[in-house]
């Protein structure tokens, strides 16, 4: 679309004054003006006045901009020069005037900003997309940039009046005497505004020119929206407090996570209240569930899908809620690893080694094999197939509380198999979640750099072996020279008092778990091997801090599994359920085979009978399905549908998972060993 007038639209603007064009050149501008402006059915003796009349206006406007610059200009020069103002009150002019200049340059660079802007826009091709897209983009930038130019002009203001004030206080306490206390809450409030200063990060301003950081425009929603008066009354305190909620374009919803002012305390109420309203309704779902037979935890999983987005959706900090539901897996995976002492793992490793790599490999053929059918990617492939190769520890080790262990001289116990392996596969998440980065690359990269991104893919796998060696090393040191003394300690420190051993084991499940993060291997595993670890004590030490750390694991356990809840849609397993439950029943029993493949060849034939309870242990889903899921959509690896797939058939596993177990149970299991908690 281009427009012949635009050149005298631009020389209309940026005209000093209407009168020096000659008659020519006017008529011309006239002309084009008029066409832009007006349109139709106008006078045009009206028109050539209405734009005689807005140059002169502008011009007019543009020659007392200077005049005030100037004036302002030698205001500075008079208050610097002037003896009779103290430095302080000079530094406030000087700012004040300085400011006003500021606002004055900007007020007339958004002016022919804005005709640049109507410029680009004439020149273009509305049938262009990619044309206007790039238009939109750039005013855009140029929004932001101005808004952060008056944001900042905006706190330049409020410390200039913060100054302003400071300066009259100061006159009235020059013309009078202050008493004692005046003079001390003086000097409290010199060592305040001291402390403020020293505290304060400047975030803002540090973080606005680093690389990688754009300006965004936001939502802020005040706390109470419906009590207009209350708001009315508050805005002044919530602006200080940041008890309002940000939301960008993205429909991203932000809280507070570092206020400007630290000395203050502040609570998430909306993150309480969510805690609350979990904490309530888990009780009627866990009965519910009792009830009929099922787990407690499916009943917390329904919980949040009541109170998530697919029902009530009443919780506002989902990320919060999640972030809490993880010390819940970090207790569970503690606990199973307190149950799993080293002597039973050292029976069973060839078989829990073995066993997960074997079907891990099967998975991923199968996998390819029928992407190459269905004409599916291969990256996309191999990461579906890893997913649905994991199984959940938390689930498992729920199911296998208070379960028998082999009593016959020479068995493997199916339960030190079944643990094995599920910690094996641990092991395999945080090599997947370390390989995913480069399979991202793969699915990027031509035929001629697929040889090099397979040989960092073997780098890496070197890497985790070399971190799972560097963990063992750690582990062997700390069993032979540091456990046994620190728990002596403990023990003889909290007689009578179990904070002290609480918080021992507590801090030393952190400390396992920041030495596997700092080596780059999952931190689930780091909670295992906590608990592996102090298993060695004996019998009766594990007794102990099991009766201390179980309430805390079984609470936080209700979090995790409410926020497994908060990612379920039933609208969508109901529209799709037919499709779902074939996909369901397909990954559980090909799951079931191929584990009861694989452990047919490694377990002894003493043993073989133990396959099928380890089998149905391994035939579902793990929830980390989740976690691997949504990091993937968010890299491009696989598509939302892909992604909605693979969290309802996680769910309906973990709901098959039971009725299958209890089976198996029956099954292999002689009836006076079987336990109510299967």
């Amino acid at each position: 679309m281009k427009v012949t007038g635009l050149v005298s639209l631009w020389t209309l603007v940026s005209l000093p004054c209407g009168q020096s064009a000659n008659p020519a050149e006017h008529e011309d501008v006239v002309r084009h003006a008029i066409k832009l402006h007006r349109g139709k059915g106008a006078v045009v003796t009206q028109r050539k006045q209405w734009v005689l009349e807005s140059c002169r206006k502008l011009s007019g406007l543009l020659r007392q901009k200077n005049v005030v610059l100037n004036k302002l200009k030698n205001a500075i020069r008079a208050v610097e020069k002037d003896v009779g103002l103290s430095d302080e009150e000079k530094l406030f002019q000087v700012h004040t005037f300085e400011i006003f200049q500021k606002e004055l340059n900007e007020s007339e660079n958004s002016v022919f900003q804005a005709i640049h802007g109507l410029q680009r826009a004439l020149q273009g091709d509305y049938k262009d997309v990619v044309n206007m897209k790039e238009s939109s983009r750039q005013r855009l930038e140029a929004l932001r940039e101005a808004a952060i130019k008056e944001e900042t002009e905006y706190v330049e203001l409020l410390a200039a009046e913060k100054h302003q004030v400071e300066a009259l206080k100061n006159m009235q306490h020059q013309n009078k005497s202050l008493s004692m206390l005046d003079e001390i809450l003086e000097d409290v409030k010199k060592a305040a505004d001291r402390l403020e200063e020293e505290i304060e990060e400047h975030a803002f301003d540090d973080n606005k020119s680093v690389r990688g950081v754009n300006f965004e425009a936001v939502l802020r929603v005040e706390e109470d929206e419906a009590n207009s008066k209350r708001n009315a009354s508050k805005r002044e305190v919530e602006d200080d407090l940041g008890l309002s909620m940000l939301i960008d374009s993205q429909n991203n919803q932000y809280i507070l996570t570092k206020p400007r002012d630290s000395t203050i305390p502040r609570a998430d109420h909306h993150f309480i209240k969510d805690i609350v309203m979990i904490g309530m309704l888990s009780l009627p779902c866990g009965w519910l569930c009792t009830t009929i037979g099922l787990p407690t935890m499916f009943g917390y999983i329904i919980c949040g899908v009541l109170l998530g987005p697919s029902g009530l959706n009443s919780i506002k900090s989902i990320v919060q809620v999640e972030t809490l539901g993880e010390f819940g897996v970090f207790f569970t995976l503690f606990l199973v690893g307190l149950e799993f002492s080293p002597e039973r793992l050292r029976k069973v490793w060839k078989i829990s080694l073995q066993g997960p790599c074997y079907m891990t490999v099967l998975m991923i053929a199968f996998g390819l094999l029928w992407g190459h059918l269905l004409q599916i990617r291969p990256t996309q492939s191999v990461f579906i197939s890893t997913c649905l190769s994991l199984s959940s520890t938390p689930l498992v080790s729920r199911f296998l509380a208070g379960s028998v262990r082999g009593d016959k001289e020479g068995d493997i116990d199916y339960s030190s198999v079944l643990l094995g392996m599920l910690v094996m596969q641990d092991v395999q998440l945080g090599l997947f979640i370390a390989v995913m980065p480069t399979l991202i690359q793969v699915g990027v990269s031509t035929h001629s750099s697929i040889f090099k991104e397979i040989l960092r893919i073997l780098i890496l796998i070197g890497q985790i072996l070399f971190s799972l060696a560097a963990v063992f090393l750690v582990c062997l040191v700390i069993k032979t020279y540091l456990i046994g003394p620190y728990y002596r300690k403990l023990h003889a420190e909290s007689k009578g008092n179990k904070e002290i051993l609480i918080l021992g084991i507590t801090a030393f499940i952190f400390l396992m778990l920041t030495i596997t993060e700092l080596l780059d291997v999952s931190m689930e595993l780091g909670c295992f091997l906590a608990g592996a670890l102090i298993s060695s004590q004996g019998h009766m030490v594990t007794e102990e801090i099991m009766s201390c750390i179980e309430p805390i694991r079984d609470f936080l356990a209700i979090i995790f599994f409410a926020s497994i809840g908060l990612h379920v849609f039933p609208t969508f397993v109901i529209y799709e359920l037919t499709v779902l439950l074939f996909l369901t029943l397909s990954v559980v029993i090909m799951k079931f085979v191929l584990a009861v493949l694989v452990l047919s060849l490694i377990l002894p034939k003493t043993s073989q009978y133990i396959k099928w309870i380890v089998s149905a242990g391994l035939a579902q889903v793990s929830e980390f399905s989740f976690v691997l899921g949504s990091r993937a959509r968010r890299a491009g690896i696989i598509s939302r549908e892909v992604y909605l797939l693979i969290l309802s058939v996680t769910t309906l596993s973990l709901l098959l998972a039971p009725a299958l177990w209890r089976a198996a149970i029956m099954k292999c299991v002689p009836r006076p060993e079987r336990r109510s908690s299967t």
